[in-house]
């Protein structure tokens, strides 16, 4: 589906974002982009979709080189940026205008999203609350039923119910045929939704990781006391010690996803060591 190749990029008059970055993405999946802000994230995404430009390297959709920007990759990738601009049209003149740019789109399923999302969908769009815009391009993305859906910073401005409304649409669009990647920095909003983690850190992708397969090899938990367990990372907290430690049960564990985050971003090596062990 996606697949970047020796990938260099870096904005002029500063400091390198990526130096020789290698990623592929499969279909059939939905990925957690996680990293600090200014990792890089958004700009790792525009050069996903043709929208930024690498200095050296690749990046190829079905291998097509997105940079040129063909009419066959454009309509088969959407992209959600995380600032909107959205015109003075309601829902329905917006798809009027636009949905004909993506031969997959379907208008059932996009009222039937704004009617999940509690959208007037004969409401001027630029009237409407940032909340309400950002849920109403969320429903046009999943309508367009592209391959490639990527989202950045879909749950800013969402409150919660809307939050519990966004997790149940996008586990219920994936497909065999479609890949989905989420990139957020508001960690728990991606509990139980993504199936792939990637993290990027330091100018490249340190964690890229099935959460089954994490699951596997970390056990997370809130302890009393951690004295002789096999501890890699731990944070105090009101209940506890919030803790990760190696699993050696061959038992599951929900995944703490900010946890998890918190020792990759803190440099811990011997969790960033089993993350990256085959």
């Amino acid at each position: 589906m996606i697949q970047i190749e020796n990938l260099s990029f870096g904005y002029r008059n500063k400091k390198q974002l990526f130096e020789g970055l290698n990623l592929v993405l499969n279909k059939g999946h939905i990925y957690g982009l996680l990293g600090k802000n200014g990792a890089g994230k958004s700009t790792l995404l525009k050069n996903m979709t043709g929208l930024a430009f690498p200095k050296k390297g690749d990046c190829l959709f079905n291998g097509i080189n997105v940079s040129s920007r063909p009419v066959s990759v454009l309509e088969d990738i959407y992209f959600l940026a995380e600032e909107l601009f959205v015109p003075a049209l309601t829902p329905v003149q917006f798809v009027a205008n636009t949905a004909g740019f993506y031969p997959k789109f379907s208008k059932s399923d996009f009222y039937q999203y704004l009617k999940v999302f509690d959208i007037d969908m004969d409401a001027a769009m630029d009237k409407q609350s940032f909340g309400q815009q950002k849920k109403t391009m969320i429903a046009f993305g999943l309508a367009t039923n592209t391959s490639l859906l990527i989202m950045d910073e879909p749950t800013n401005g969402l409150d919660i119910p809307s939050k519990v409304q966004f997790r149940k649409l996008i586990a219920s669009v994936l497909t065999e045929d479609r890949c989905i990647v989420i990139s957020t920095h508001q960690v728990r909003d991606l509990d139980s939704l993504i199936d792939t983690l990637l993290v990027l850190h330091d100018r490249e992708i340190v964690v890229n990781q099935m959460m089954d397969e994490v699951a596997e090899k970390l056990t997370f938990g809130v302890y009393a006391d951690t004295e002789g367990l096999p501890v890699l990372y731990q944070e105090e907290g009101v209940r506890g010690k919030n803790a990760i430690l190696r699993n050696t049960t061959a038992k599951y564990s929900k995944v703490d996803l900010e946890l998890l985050f918190n020792a990759i971003i803190d440099g811990n090596k011997p969790v960033l060591e089993l993350l990256k062990a085959s």
